[in-house]
């Protein structure tokens, strides 16, 4: 079971570790879904640094230039993020090595994103632990790395080692630990700010087909946030009992279609008073309320501070 809400964990310390022809996506798609936590949460919920081994810019595939904040000798802290993507066997060596498992040390976990797991693998840190790697290079990984257990799946979390697939499944990833930490409300908040329709797979980690009416029910109400549908008119539009589908989201967001819709207005709400300046009158009826007050009312039950706060905050 999910958890909806939770109390907002203390910050937690990224490296992210670049080679020579990391992926710009993959790299976005690993610190936007925090950077936009933080923007929603308006809390630091993550900090990141941008690493090398070392001193000197980092170029990606396409040729991006990053100027690292500082070497890998130097760094610590909760996750350490491992992202060479393309030439990874250039990057391999007793160096790389032995600079990654003196960072197992620092680190109170190891991440590899796309070809990462390789490295980590090399260094003898997937011992033992279930992994995956981008498809493309998964049949050489599991004859190279006969020691590690290696899955065909979008990311692997193996106690304090994370394996990741690739740049899309990075996303999942990361919204996967956001909804774990910081409970599924914000997670689903994130994932409408990048426009994911498929949101409940987005922070469930590619939830399967099991969730996949769920998916379809928040896009209705996605759809309806003026004019809102019933529970029942949404179970039945997605073929399911209402029954089921509450049971289904439950254990997928850990609330039930209620409060996700109710949130999901609201969150309409919330962005209109900080963002415009139309009367609370008319938020209150784009976001679904005849009465004003009634949205007031909720509002403040949900985020805990009220329109007229949030306004003269943003001013």
């Amino acid at each position: 079971m999910q958890e909806w809400t939770k109390s907002y964990s203390a910050t937690q310390h990224f490296g992210v570790l670049l080679f020579d022809g990391f992926s710009n996506h993959c790299l976005a798609n690993t610190v936007e879904p925090m950077r936009a936590a933080n923007t929603l949460s308006a809390r630091a919920l993550y900090r990141w640094q941008f690493l090398s081994l070392t001193a000197g810019p980092v170029t990606s595939s396409s040729g991006l230039q990053v100027s690292p904040h500082d070497t890998l000798s130097n760094a610590a802290g909760d996750m350490l993020v491992v992202m060479p993507s393309y030439g990874f066997l250039g990057h391999s060596g007793w160096r790389t090595q032995a600079s990654l498992r003196a960072a197992a040390t620092r680190f109170r976990a190891m991440a590899g994103m796309d070809t990462g797991s390789w490295l980590l693998a090399e260094a003898g840190l997937l011992d033992g632990h279930r992994a995956t790697i981008h498809w493309e290079e998964l049949t050489a990984f599991s004859e190279r790395f006969p020691e590690v257990a290696t899955c065909r799946e979008r990311y692997v979390i193996d106690g304090n080692r994370i394996t990741c697939s690739g740049a899309m499944a990075a996303f999942d990833l990361v919204m996967h630990l956001i909804g774990r930490d910081q409970g599924q409300a914000l997670a689903l908040e994130v994932a409408q700010l990048f426009m994911t329709r498929d949101s409940a797979r987005s922070h469930m980690g590619g939830a399967g087909s099991a969730s996949a009416f769920v998916n379809r029910a928040l896009a209705l109400m996605q759809e309806h946030l003026e004019t809102p549908l019933s529970i029942p008119e949404i179970a039945r539009r997605v073929g399911r009992s209402q029954k089921v589908l509450e049971a289904r989201m439950r254990a997928d967001l850990g609330a039930s279609p209620t409060q996700v819709y109710r949130r999901l207005r609201l969150n309409l709400a919330r962005k209109l008073v900080a963002e415009t300046d139309l009367p609370i009158g008319e938020i209150a009826l784009r976001a679904g309320y005849d009465d004003p007050s009634a949205m007031t009312r909720a509002f403040r039950a949900e985020f805990g501070t009220s329109p007229r706060s949030v306004r003269a905050s943003a001013s």
